[in-house]
């Protein structure tokens, strides 16, 4: 049995843009990134009820690099381009996964449907580390769709598990990954017991999303919480108290430091710099606005109803830079002077 290690309650929510209310549940900063490796974030985004809009509400052009980032969508449907000429729509039961790997600018907005006529939005979205070796990877975008994605009926009507990546029982998910790792879509009927293996020496985080768990027979965690297991055993044990929606992720450490900052995840503070300089005007390897792409490198359905400024969406990352910090300075707050000095820079 994997022994309980700490459990997480619910952090303070916030918004990110603004079409996404998001509470980040794991964070590398909170919770130290040796204990969470490989993994790096993961918000939980809503349940939230939208009105009708005339402009789609989300989160406009911004760069990622150094790792991956994983939408799973439960409600809502989600638009998303990428530099790389990715991108497309996904709703429930669909998954994004997006290799940032040697720089990417993207941007996320709720589709054109959901903007027009409102509706429930909830999705996760989790950030995966990669090793130094394959930090500078060519930028890739899969859309894992609800039907390409394996599930397994638990044993005795307990639930299911959707493997969205890594094995469970045989069933390998259809995510390609860089290390070994799991990530499972849970879903527990209430009053039911299951038990769940898990490989050892793996990292091994229970994120529940939805309902109330006992945990390895001992602890009972609520919603919005995450248990970490330490590395040692291979089982883990669940008991749903009512209908519970969970996540779990498991993945084989990497051993290496993690500097970040923001939009970057590298493994040390000049990474960091070189990151911001190459968006600044150094060797650009992710144009700064996705408007300078031809159009037949991005497909139809992936195109995205602007915001009302486009000016805005459209301007030079390098005026945007100081905002995006502070947007996200919440996850990342440990090189807030770096990105100041940056900021300054840019604007002489």
């Amino acid at each position: 049995m994997k022994k309980i290690q700490e459990v997480y309650g619910a952090p303070q929510g916030h918004w990110v843009g603004n079409g996404f209310p998001v509470r980040s549940l794991l964070s590398y900063d909170r919770m130290g990134a040796q204990h969470i490796s490989p993994f790096l974030l993961l918000d939980h985004a809503g349940p939230y009820s939208f009105e009708p809009a005339s402009q789609p509400r989300g989160v406009g052009q911004h760069p990622h690099r150094g790792f991956e980032t994983v939408t799973l969508v439960y409600a809502g449907e989600l638009e998303h381009r990428d530099s790389s000429g990715g991108g497309g729509r996904i709703a429930e039961g669909d998954v994004q996964w997006m290799t940032a790997g040697a720089g990417i600018v993207h941007e996320e907005f709720h589709s054109e449907a959901l903007t027009a006529q409102g509706g429930r939005m909830e999705m996760a979205q989790i950030w995966v580390n990669l090793p130094a070796r394959f930090k500078n990877v060519s930028p890739a975008y899969q859309t894992l769709h609800q039907a390409d994605i394996p599930s397994v009926p638990l044993e005795n009507e307990a639930g299911v598990v959707r493997v969205v990546a890594g094995d469970y029982l045989g069933e390998k998910g259809p995510a390609h990954t860089f290390t070994p790792l799991n990530m499972w879509d849970i879903r527990l009927s209430m009053g039911k017991e299951a038990g769940l293996h898990v490989p050892e020496g793996h990292t091994t985080l229970l994120v529940v999303l939805e309902g109330t768990v006992l945990v390895n027979g001992e602890t009972l965690v609520r919603d919005e919480s995450v248990v970490a297991f330490e590395r040692k055993g291979e089982e883990v044990s669940l008991e749903a108290n009512n209908n519970a929606k969970l996540i779990l992720l498991s993945g084989e450490p990497i051993d290496e430091p993690v500097v970040g900052y923001g939009p970057f995840v590298m493994n040390s503070e000049e990474e960091i710099r070189q990151a911001f300089s190459e968006l600044q005007g150094g060797p650009v390897r992710c144009p700064a606005s996705l408007a300078a792409l031809p159009l037949g490198q991005v497909s139809a359905t992936s195109r995205l109803p602007y915001s009302a400024n486009e000016e805005e969406l459209h301007r030079d990352w390098r005026n945007d830079i100081e905002g995006f910090g502070g947007l996200l300075a919440s996850h990342l707050p440990a090189y807030s002077n770096l990105m100041q000095s940056y900021s300054q820079q840019a604007t002489t």
